[in-house]
């Protein structure tokens, strides 16, 4: 009777926490369920968890916010949609290397496309070199997801100066988030051409030293089951590896 009481007492109390957790705002529950975003968006949510990112980056309507290196667009139509109207979204594409192949593909076709499209007539696309990154007028955010540990892998490129200018590329106050696969603890940049991983660690310090200010981490796109051991398109771990997410902002 007792153990049936305490387990009674038990499931209402998570039923009681999970009542408790607070909604996303609206704005983000709106951006993540606009129509226009295509099924493959909305079938990666489940292991993206959009409206956690989102919350954490502290995107709000009306500001502006920088996707860099923003891949397929994922994140790029979620931003779109949550600054809204009086908001702007830049798509920071890569530039082709110039000892690239001609047939080469265009990184930033798929975030041209978007812009094109006038649902998102608040996204810019903008093409550039890491090397001379540079941004005007300043943004609230700068976010990249899965692509810091590859910054380390552009030749000649030193990641601090890369750094300094996303520091530049923001307002006083605003906020850089750094999503990335986890490599394993103390292996700093060893692995990042190798298994696309990068040691969490060594971002933080790395980051800090161009004047950011550490501010916090979410965990949640942590894999626990993940040893960090494989390439992380390997089929044994693709599309679920541990992966971490760091939040720096500049002093104002």
């Amino acid at each position: 009777m007792l153990r049936d009481s305490l387990l009674a007492f038990s499931v209402l109390g998570l039923n009681a926490m999970a009542a408790q957790a607070p909604a996303p705002p609206a704005y983000i529950t709106a951006a993540i369920a606009d129509a226009a975003r295509p099924a493959a968006d909305t079938q990666r949510d489940a292991d993206r968890k959009p409206a956690v990112m989102l919350e954490f980056a502290g995107v709000k309507p009306g500001e502006s916010v920088a996707d860099l290196i923003p891949g397929s667009g994922y994140f790029t139509r979620l931003f779109s949609a949550a600054v809204g109207p009086k908001g702007k979204v830049y798509a920071v594409a890569t530039a082709k290397p110039a000892d690239a192949p001609a047939d080469a593909p265009d990184r930033s076709a798929a975030v041209r496309a978007i812009a094109a499209d006038p649902h998102y007539a608040n996204v810019t696309v903008e093409v550039v070199r890491l090397k001379e990154l540079s941004l005007a007028p300043p943004v609230d955010v700068v976010w990249t997801s899965q692509n810091y540990h590859d910054v380390h892998n552009v030749k000649d490129l030193n990641v601090v100066d890369f750094d300094k200018a996303v520091y530049r590329a923001l307002k006083p106050g605003g906020v850089f988030i750094v999503l990335d696969h986890s490599a394993q603890a103390g292996s700093g940049f060893r692995d990042t051409d190798t298994l696309h991983r990068v040691d969490e660690e060594a971002v933080k310090k790395e980051v800090e030293a161009a004047g950011f200010r550490f501010e916090g981490e979410s965990d949640a796109l942590r894999n626990k089951d993940d040893p960090r051991a494989a390439k992380v398109f390997d089929a044994s771990i693709r599309g679920h590896t541990d992966q971490f997410i760091l939040k720096f902002r500049k002093p104002k």
